[in-house]
Formats: structure tokens, sequence, C-alpha cells
């Protein structure tokens, strides 16, 4: 495992609920420290010295993405890039799946709302997810983008990119809300138009922070309804007239965000290059792989599809006959913390998590089977 990688954080060996947080690196952490120290002794240079943290993350961000500083803009959260990229159609129809996280369907429904694109809802199979051949049926003459998450958030299904992207064709737009994926697997993100991702789970650095890359035909087809002051051309120019939107990626600026979370999303991201999300993604996939054995050995059954390749660090199981929230309390007392639905359970390790994890979730398994807990 990447033990040096680990040496950068303290987060508890039992934490598997990355998918929701990811308790982020003593790096990210001294930032922002060091950020808000500096506002508090603010002269005449702090505030542009501050600033500086954006452009880095930005920088990073876009290296990571594998594209260019003019393709990246930073944002607060991934549902901005979201709200952006929807009113930003004018009118057709936008393919997103009906069991997608409601970050993904809030948007097309409030856009279908002021008379601008609309979406109709795919349905992927019970434990499936946003497959080729399902898009494949559903396109129309109609439908000018699909809309999907890289990496599902109940079962960790990943999409094939770069398959989705031939079906639709060259002409139609793929969005892709990488929450779930990016910093933690390794996709073609060049394959889409819209990448969209916050910076508070896999990249591990503290809410507020996140980012969006946008293709040449993005660009040119997706009007920029929500520009701010800052995403204009000559932002500094307080004339009193309307400017253009600027002509690469900051129109999806609306104001400045804040540094003190640039500083600890620059510092976050940069952590993720020095170690690569490759070796990153490998670490995660042997986790997943022990916890989907000691699942199954304890008579679980794992509802994520089976296979590092069709699945990325999300482990979803149930435990017949036992009530997720009795599995939870097991969990809970060796010190684990998992993700508790009212169905089900998620665990999700990161490049960090010791083989220690593993064996806690083993205990805590065998202690319900042996127990015989009630629900």
């Amino acid at each position: 495992m990447l033990t040096s990688y680990a040496a950068h954080f303290d987060t508890p060996a039992g934490y598997l609920d990355f998918a929701r947080f990811g308790p982020p690196s003593r790096d990210a952490v001294d930032a922002t420290t060091r950020a808000v120290q500096a506002t508090a002794r603010a002269t005449h240079t702090t505030v542009d010295e501050l600033m500086r943290a954006e452009g880095a993350a930005r920088d990073a961000a876009a290296r990571l993405a594998g594209t260019d500083t003019a393709h990246t803009v930073l944002l607060p959260n991934a549902s901005t890039g979201l709200f952006h990229a929807a009113l930003g159609l004018r009118q057709g129809t936008v393919l997103a799946p009906r069991g997608d996280f409601p970050s993904n369907q809030y948007p097309w429904r409030r856009a279908a709302q002021l008379g601008r694109a609309a979406p109709r809802w795919l349905e992927p199979a019970p434990g499936g997810g946003v497959t080729p051949e399902l898009v494949r049926e559903a396109l129309t003459d109609d439908v000018v983008a699909l809309s999907v998450s890289a990496v599902d958030f109940r079962t960790g299904f990943r999409v094939d990119l770069a398959a989705l992207r031939e079906v639709i064709g060259p002409d139609r737009l793929l969005v892709v809300d990488a929450i779930q994926a990016f910093g933690a697997v390794v996709m073609p993100w060049q394959a889409a138009d819209v990448v969209i991702t916050g910076g508070q789970k896999w990249l591990r650095a503290g809410w507020s922070t996140g980012f969006a890359t946008l293709s040449d035909r993005a660009l040119e087809e997706l009007q920029p309804v929500l520009t701010g002051w800052t995403g204009v051309e000559d932002a500094g120019v307080f004339d009193g007239v309307e400017h253009p939107p600027a002509p690469d990626a900051r129109r999806w600026s609306v104001t400045h965000l804040s540094p003190v979370t640039a500083a600890s999303f620059a510092a976050a991201l940069e952590l993720v290059e020095r170690y690569g999300a490759a070796a990153i993604e490998s670490a995660v996939t042997v986790r997943v792989a022990e916890l989907a054995e000691v699942v199954e050995r304890f008579g679980g059954r794992v509802l994520s599809p089976a296979g590092p390749g069709r699945r990325a660090g999300i482990l979803s199981f149930a435990v017949p006959g036992r009530e997720p929230a009795a599995v939870a309390r097991a969990l809970h007392r060796e010190g684990v913390t998992p993700t508790v639905r009212a169905d089900s359970l998620r665990l999700s390790p990161h490049a960090s998590t010791p083989v220690e994890a593993v064996e806690r979730v083993a205990a805590a398994l065998a202690s319900v089977k042996v127990s015989g807990e009630p629900g």
C-alpha cells in the first residue's frame, strides 16, 4: 500500500466513509490554518497574496484532468457546476439516470421548469448502471446531452466514458459528475465535454472546494446564464456597463471563492498529483477486494458490481436477516465508520486505509453472526 501517502493523514484506521466525506490531509489542514492566520494579520499585501492559491488550485486541477487552465474553472461545489450545465442548454432533451444522486437531477428539473432543456430519465436495471446499450436504446433526434455520474454513489458502478462518448457521437454533450471518482479512479476525462467534481470526498480537500473542465464544444454550446462579475472580460474594470462573458471556462465564475478553501484545495490536489491517481486507485482496489471477501465470508451479500473494472472504491452490501442499523452498531463497536442506508451499508476505503480496517470489519461481522443481534 501507499505507506508514504498514508503518512500525510491522521484519519482513524476504521474510517470507511470516503464516499461521503474524505478527511483532509495534514497538508490541507496546515494550508488552511496558514491562510486563516494570515487574514488575522492582514496588511496591504495579504488579500492579493492569498488569492494566488486559486491559481495554484486551478493549475493542479487542470493537470490532473488532462487539460489546461483555459478550460478549467474552480467552483464551490459540484452542484453549482451541474446548474451551470443544465441552465446553459437552451433546448432539447437530456438523458439522465433516474436513480442517480439528486444533485444530477434537480438542475435538469429546474431547467425544464424554465422552458430550457428537459430531462428524460434512464431506467438502469436493478443493481446496474448507465451502460452504452441503455443509452443507445434511449437516443432520439431531440437528445442534445447525456448527464451521468462517473461512479454510482450507491454501488460504485463505474461508467465507460469512452463507450458512452462513442454511442452519443461527437455532436451531443457528455456531462459527467465526477465527485465519486476524481482523484481515486483513472478515467478518460477527455471523453467528456463537462467534468464536474467537488473536493470534499476522494480528493480530501474539505468542503466548499471543486472545479469543472469544459471542452471547446461546451464553451460554444452552453449559454453562460449564471456568469457573475468575476466571469466576464475586464472583470476588474468597474464602469457600470455589462461586460461580455470570458471566452474560456472563467465564464462559469460567479464571484471570488474563498482563498482559504482554495489553499486547502491546492494542497489536496498537489498531494494526489505527487502520488498519482493510478497508484491511489490501485491501493483502493486492493482494499475493496479484501472487504468484499470478508463480507461474503460472513454471509453478507455484496450489492456492488464484481471486479475492479466495473466498480470503483465503493462496496455496498447487506447481511440477510439483519437490519443495516444492527450491522452498523456492530461496526461502530469495532471503530468502523460506514455509510448506513435503510436497506444496505456502504464501505468506501481510500489509499491510506490500513489492513487493520478490514480486520475490524471481519470482527464486527463475526460478532453479528455469532450473537444473532436482532434488527
